[in-house]
């Protein structure tokens, strides 16, 4: 069997270092790996790969810095030249991205069964590309991984077909990744001496909706401004979230850190008392090393965390952030509760594509 793997963002190279070392384990599987070139920053793609052990991708696309549309149409284009040469059995894609549709819709034009591993999540927000992208994904795929019941419910009030082999439940492969790489963790080189493990909350700011809009920005920041004056603040900063901030005059107080890899993220997130942040991934992963996360997005994919109490959507507002980062310091949570699966999510996933009854 031969599947084609099409990653292109930061995360998704987190989630095929997990699949992938799955695969490696099969003699009659092989992976063809194409790596659109979405996030071209070395600190923030090639360091993924030699850190996590990720073979190197047998088709690099280099196609970045574009408009939503023409990069999906650019990527659309080439992937299917790369499909019509390798003929696969599968093709694989993760999550929500601009690579993750593009993959999709060239397999499903040349008839190639698609396989879309994080199915079924949902902001109900269509203004989101990641949303719209996500749901294209869903209809044009073959099989649906869903990491959580709660994707799966989605689903089938979408009209999906209750069938386990089309909507299986296998967990989440980022909670995979996690238990596997926390051994491997390394901490930031650029973190200051003085900070103590367990006394210090990690933030990250990187969602369009957050750094476009300046008066959410501004907001965002003067409430991390003020936590830090009780606890130090860690913010590994993208450069072009920097430049926006520097460009428009907004003071940082608290500590910025250049982009971090992997391992040095899970570091982070192992030793904080506390997470900030409007990642998608990074809320849950929270979760996952036993912290609560302050949302500040208008919505949330990760709506068990917010209703079992250890996350809080509390936007950009700056009452709302403060009020939240004081009720979660006598916040008693139960992490426990595996809403993410047993964390061998990428054996399921395999097993699911060599059943005849996939083929």
């Amino acid at each position: 069997m031969k599947i084609v793997t099409v990653i292109g963002a930061r995360p998704q190279f987190i989630k095929a270092a997990v699949i992938s070392r799955a695969i490696r384990r099969y003699d009659q599987i092989e992976e063809i790996i194409i790596h659109t070139g979405q996030h071209f920053d070395a600190n923030m793609s090639d360091v993924f790969f030699e850190q996590m052990g990720i073979p190197k991708p047998h088709y690099q696309l280099e196609i970045a810095s574009l408009s939503h549309g023409a990069m999906t149409g650019r990527m659309l284009e080439k992937i299917e030249e790369v499909l019509v040469k390798e003929q696969p059995d599968w093709v694989l894609v993760y999550g929500d991205t601009n690579s993750t549709l593009a993959g999709a819709l060239a397999a499903a034009k040349l008839h190639i069964k698609v396989a879309h591993v994080e199915a079924g999540l949902r902001s109900f927000n269509m203004r989101m590309p990641e949303e719209q992208n996500r749901v294209l994904t869903d209809k044009v795929s073959k099989i649906l991984f869903c990491p959580t019941q709660a994707a799966k419910c989605n689903l089938l009030q979408e009209g999906y077909v209750d069938n386990i082999n089309y909507l299986p439940v296998v967990g989440d492969v980022m909670f995979d990744a996690a238990k596997f790489y926390s051994r491997h963790s390394q901490r930031p080189r650029e973190l200051p001496s003085d900070i103590e493990i367990g006394n210090f909350i990690l933030g990250t700011i990187h969602r369009a909706e957050n750094t476009n809009d300046l008066s959410r920005l501004r907001s965002l920041v003067e409430a991390l401004n003020e936590i830090h004056q009780t606890e130090p603040v860690i913010v590994p900063l993208h450069p072009r979230t920097k430049s926006i901030l520097d460009k428009n005059g907004i003071v940082v107080d608290f500590k910025v850190l250049k982009p971090v890899g992997y391992l040095e993220m899970i570091y982070l997130l192992k030793h904080c008392s506390l997470v900030v942040s409007d990642s998608g991934g990074v809320q849950k992963e929270a979760y996952f090393f036993e912290k609560s996360c302050l949302v500040t997005r208008d919505e949330t994919e990760w709506t068990e965390l917010v209703e079992h109490g250890s996350n809080y959507l509390v936007g950009v507002e700056k009452d709302k952030i403060l009020a939240a980062y004081d009720k979660s310091k006598s916040a008693k949570i139960d992490y426990s509760v595996p809403f993410y699966g047993n964390g061998y999510c990428a054996e399921e996933i395999i097993s699911y594509l060599l059943k005849d009854g996939c083929n």
